[in-house]
């Protein structure tokens, strides 16, 4: 039960920062480079804070590999969300962040019997049903930018599992992203300031949805398969849809609704095969 719960909060918290990156970079509170700084600014102040609290300042693990692969999701992100349209831009990640995952569990020989791959065709239908009426041909570059920053969620997911501290190793790669964004950023040639509610929502999305929830993250993924890891993730777009009917007034559709029950149903088949 508290490991459901743990995860249950983790992807709420994922969806979370879903909407309010849509809210920040959709709606013009921030431009895409000056959110990035400003998220991983703040998740590395919360999180050298929780870890100087609980542990001290040596406890911190630094990994300048991760660190890199989270500055590349983060940035490449935000860069390519402005550009595609929401069911582009879910589909191009989620489907990156899968077939990564996927391909490392199975290169690593994790076993991928006839019944979790069901259960993974059942998730991946009900994102179709929810994503593809909605999407659109992508343009080349914000395209290849989302599927490489999926790619490199899902490598800095994987990487997790090795990881014996997950608040130090996410403290420090927290840390260690702040001056490589903050170098892309000063290159950047165009980039403005934020607007108060757009500084407001990166540095919830970077102190708690992403910081906290990252240091969650790392604690799953240690227990179960990539691939289980790969297929939960693959409810946060549904989870995000309800936030923005909660909080952004839009009406859910019966295709929600459908997406909905075969995705959760399609991961409840995966973990079922878990267990041992």
């Amino acid at each position: 039960m508290k490991k459901f719960l743990l995860i249950a909060f983790t992807l709420m918290a994922f969806a979370a920062n879903s909407v309010l990156c849509r809210i920040a970079l959709r709606e013009g509170h921030a431009d895409p480079e000056t959110f990035s700084v400003l998220r991983l600014l703040a998740g590395a102040v919360v999180l050298l804070l929780l870890q100087l609290t609980l542990r001290g300042w040596r406890n911190i693990r630094w990994n300048v590999v991760n660190a890199g692969l989270l500055t590349a999701y983060v940035f490449l992100f935000s860069l390519a969300y402005v550009h595609l349209d929401t069911a582009t831009g879910a589909l191009l990640l989620f489907g990156a962040v899968q077939v990564c995952m996927v391909l490392w569990g199975a290169w690593q020989g994790e076993k991928t019997g006839p019944r979790k791959l069901s259960g993974i065709a059942v998730a991946v239908a009900g994102i179709a049903i929810l994503l593809l009426p909605g999407a659109s041909m992508p343009s080349a570059v914000p395209a290849v930018m989302m599927i490489a920053s999926g790619l490199a969620w899902g490598a800095y997911s994987v990487r997790g599992k090795r990881v014996s501290d997950p608040t130090g190793a996410t403290a420090g790669n927290f840390l260690l992203s702040v001056p490589i964004v903050a170098t892309l950023f000063l290159l950047s040639p165009d980039h403005a300031l934020a607007d108060k509610w757009g500084i407001l929502l990166a540095l919830v999305s970077g102190g708690i949805t992403s910081g906290l929830a990252y240091v969650l993250w790392y604690v799953i993924v240690r227990d179960i398969s990539s691939s289980t890891a790969s297929t939960l993730q693959l409810s946060v777009p549904c989870l995000a849809a309800l936030g923005g009917t909660l909080f952004l007034g839009e009406v859910p559709g019966i295709r929600m609704l459908i997406a909905a029950v075969l995705v959760l149903t399609g991961i409840l088949i995966v973990i079922a095969t878990d267990r041992p």
